[in-house]
């Protein structure tokens, strides 16, 4: 899978970036038909803690997945993401396999 990232008015860390790549990577043992990953890293400037936003957009066929969190830091929005995203791909793959 191709995964796109793209940090918002900041440099993402070479960690960060490899934590993603890894998380996003054990997606395909769910659903192994996806295209690619388009990943955006947002900061936020507001008072509050939780000021980081992550969102990843899937490619799959038959539509594409979208999922937007925020947190306190990146890598708690990337699992928090890569969750939500994995249920999601088990419900298509069900809804698939149910059609054919």
């Amino acid at each position: 899978m191709k995964v796109n990232l793209q940090s918002v008015n900041f440099n993402a860390d070479p960690k960060l970036i490899d934590f993603t790549q890894k998380k996003l990577d054990k997606l395909e043992t769910y659903f192994d038909k996806i295209i690619y990953a388009d990943v955006y890293f947002k900061v936020q400037n507001t008072s509050g803690k939780e000021n980081k936003i992550t969102e990843i957009l899937l490619s799959i066929p038959g539509g594409d997945i979208m999922v937007k969190k925020t947190c306190n830091k990146f890598e708690a929005c990337v699992d928090e993401c890569v969750n939500s995203l994995q249920r999601q791909l088990i419900k298509r793959k069900e809804k698939m396999s149910a059609h054919v």
